[in-house]
């Protein structure tokens, strides 16, 4: 009899361990869910991470509260998302700065970008776009990035360059096409590609490396030049802006991609539900059209395959890092 009890007493203990990570993904989320935007307020991050929010709360049952932290290329938003319990109630919206590059650009990083996320879903990968000031183009008569290169070669030290951050993506092309054909610009880093952009067209800064996202509603309004895209494939949206590579500049790809994390730890059966949520968000009409408008044309995919992506994104980057020679100390 005793045998039995102990028998039934273990059964019953091994069912509930086994059933333990679908109960907690059945009972999630249980409190409001904290996502952190490590950028400023009013970028392409912010605006999509709002919109996803405000599908995901209907789906999940509870708001999804929106909070920027901006600071150090992002770093400072992903530490502080990381610290929090690993329940799925704080996301972050990683980006390939905090994934890919700050690994490499930065001396002290405050995480482990190889083991210390859990990747929910990747939302959005674009193009970066070479775009220089209107009123400076038009001045000095430049319509080509060879005639950028040229005058830079003959003003060396005379051009800003502003990017969204040290460690963003702008900036390390920047300092790429500086190292591939030996220019001299100065970097004017900001805290988002918001305030960066507002330089550009107040030509505090000549040149800069946007996304497509950010770039695409001044290059239909004509208020700066496009030049090339960064990636090695050209645009669908910008089908005849060639790519550096084509331009002789060789192996330049460089993106903007982002995706939602959670901390590394999160149970997998919590990151699946907000996998699901997050991609049935995705496929809303009304975000689709966001999305489109940025230039992106990811589809929702698994947490498995953004977690290879991200994997191999860091891979790349590092090689890149080592060619720009882009340290932050």
């Amino acid at each position: 009899m005793k045998f039995t009890q102990k028998l039934l007493l273990a059964a019953t203990t091994a069912l509930f361990t086994l059933s333990s990570p679908a109960i907690a993904a059945e009972a999630f989320p249980q409190q409001p869910i904290r996502f952190i935007v490590p950028y400023a307020a009013g970028g392409p991050l912010d605006n999509v991470a709002r919109l996803l929010g405000e599908k995901v709360e209907k789906t999940l049952g509870q708001p999804v509260v929106v909070e920027n932290k901006a600071g150090a290329g992002g770093n400072i938003g992903i530490s502080t998302m990381l610290k929090e319990k690993a329940d799925g109630h704080t996301l972050a919206m990683g980006a390939v700065a905090t994934m890919a590059i700050n690994p490499w650009v930065y001396s002290n990083m405050p995480f482990d970008a190889s083991k210390d996320f859990a990747p929910v879903i990747l939302v959005s990968d674009v193009p970066n776009v070479l775009v220089i000031n209107k009123e400076f183009a038009d001045a000095e008569k430049i319509t080509t990035a060879q005639g950028l290169f040229d005058y830079i070669k003959a003003n060396p030290g005379k051009l800003n360059y502003a990017s969204g951050g040290n460690g963003s993506a702008g900036h390390l092309a920047g300092e790429l096409l500086k190292a591939k054909l030996g220019l001299e610009m100065v970097h004017a880093p900001f805290q988002g590609a918001n305030p960066a952009k507002l330089a550009l067209l107040a030509n505090q800064a000549q040149v800069m490396f946007d996304n497509l996202a950010s770039a695409k509603s001044l290059i239909e309004a004509d208020k700066v030049k496009a030049l090339a895209v960064s990636t090695n494939k050209r645009s669908a949206f910008l089908p005849d802006l060639a790519t550096l590579e084509e331009l002789g500049v060789k192996d330049f790809d460089i993106g903007t991609w982002f995706g939602i994390v959670a901390p590394a730890g999160t149970p997998d059966a919590v990151i699946n539900k907000l996998n699901e949520a997050y991609a049935a968000a995705m496929n809303d009409d009304s975000v689709k059209k966001q999305l489109q408008n940025m230039g992106s044309d990811v589809k929702p995919a698994s947490a498995a395959e953004f977690k290879a992506f991200a994997e191999r994104e860091l891979a790349k980057y590092k090689t890149i890092v080592e060619t720009a020679k882009a340290k932050i100390e």
